[in-house]
């Protein structure tokens, strides 16, 4: 029988863990293994752990809003996989759904992940924690990622350690840690976890082809971007926009706007409300963007050397991200169909204007073709089918 995690903590008495219904088989069969059964354990008798007020112990569950496993998984071994490209190829772990791949369990309050090794052994009870410290630990060399021979409960029992016991494992332990069991905060009314149903390709080949190679202009847009059935643009009017900022905007703008409205694209790009009225109007949101840049500029002006809208050819921005980044025009010249794109990016240092237009720009960041700083980039091995998209908004965003 597996060890049990009891026999070395205390429940908390103002969250006292507890299980949550999973089920197994059909947890097992999406992720196409069998899970070790000191894990399988620890979750049917404490569900999802808070442990020793410092690891997150994830178990498969859900939350609305705050937890899906699946999608933790998902993030988790794609954020790894992109952090193993710091090391040389021969060094980077393999990282589930790959055979042999490293698979999540946890992570920590310091931002450490914590997986199994499941090259190990084709017997899970054998596989043993690997560990993506969150930076280089001292007396450890500059390698992040530590290798422990150990299994998951060994490794949980080490960490509430009052001293080393022999053999020592390899690298450093967290901890030591108190010996406290307690329900995840974020997790209070956590329930089963139904893994999800095969979802079949949204493009077919040919227009896969369109979407990322072939197509152009807001053709192969709507490939990757479907528009809103209904777009939301606010309640006021173009022309009552044009008359409060004292200039047109760009046509190729209005025309993007009209189709799509306001929204989010790829879950991290938004885009004013163009026309609504009142407090949270587009013009609040650029001059408030504006006074923001104005203040750095004042302190750092070879940092932040932009001249600010509504100064001649200053910076006006309509969509931001995020991560704080912002998109915006150079009004240079009274045509507005003229004025180059540029990006305030948020950590680095600012480049040149955008050589394309709004369109191409949208379509090549969404392809993974836009190296420019500021913007959000693709790794090497996504899709960037499964990435792109356009969430609508309504009048309750505060965009």
């Amino acid at each position: 029988m597996p060890s049990d995690i009891s026999t070395f903590t205390t429940p908390s008495a103002e969250r006292p863990p507890a299980p949550v219904p999973v089920d197994w088989a059909a947890v097992e069969d999406w992720l196409g293994l069998r899970l070790p059964a000191d894990y399988r354990q620890l979750a049917d008798r404490h569900g999802p752990l808070d442990f020793g007020e410092y690891v997150w112990i994830h178990v498969p569950c859900g939350q609305q809003d705050r937890f899906d496993y699946g999608a933790w998984l998902r993030e988790t071994h794609r954020e790894a996989r992109i952090a193993a490209r710091n090391l040389p190829e021969a060094e980077r772990p393999a990282l589930h759904p790959e055979p042999g791949g490293l698979l999540a369990w946890g992570c920590t309050r310091g931002t450490d992940v914590l997986f199994w090794d499941t090259s190990v052994s084709a017997d899970p009870d054998e596989w043993t924690v690997v560990v993506r410290h969150s930076g280089p630990i001292p007396g450890s060399g500059l390698q992040p990622w530590h290798r422990y021979d150990l299994t998951l409960t060994g490794y949980l029992r080490h960490t509430v350690r009052d001293a080393w016991e022999l053999p020592t494992p390899p690298g450093p332990l967290l901890g030591p840690l108190p010996g406290t069991a307690a329900r995840t905060a974020f997790l209070p009314d956590a329930g089963q976890w139904t893994p999800p149903a095969p979802v079949p390709p949204r493009l077919t080949a040919a227009e896969r082809r369109v979407a990322l190679e072939t197509g152009t202009g807001t053709t192969a847009l709507r490939l990757l971007s479907p528009p809103p059935a209904r777009p939301y643009l606010g309640d006021g009017s173009w022309e009552a926009l044009w008359a409060e900022l004292g200039t047109r905007l760009p046509g190729e703008y209005v025309r993007l706007m009209d189709e799509y409205g306001a929204g989010i694209w790829g879950g991290w790009l938004r885009f004013h409300t163009p026309l609504r009225t009142g407090e949270r109007r587009f013009r609040t949101h650029a001059e408030s963007i504006a006074n923001a840049y104005r203040e750095l500029h004042a302190g750092h002006p070879e940092w932040y050397p932009l001249p600010i809208w509504p100064e001649p050819g200053g910076f006006l921005s309509f969509a931001g991200s995020i991560d704080g980044d912002c998109l915006g025009w150079l009004t240079e010249g009274r045509d507005p169909d003229a004025w180059p794109l540029i990006v305030w990016p948020r950590h680095a240092d600012q480049a040149p204007p955008l050589a394309g237009g709004l369109v191409e720009t949208l379509l090549d960041w969404q392809r993974g073709r836009l190296f420019t700083p500021g913007f959000a980039v693709l790794d090497e091995d996504d899709d960037p089918v499964e990435f792109a998209g356009f969430e609508p908004w309504d009048d309750s965003a505060y965009w």
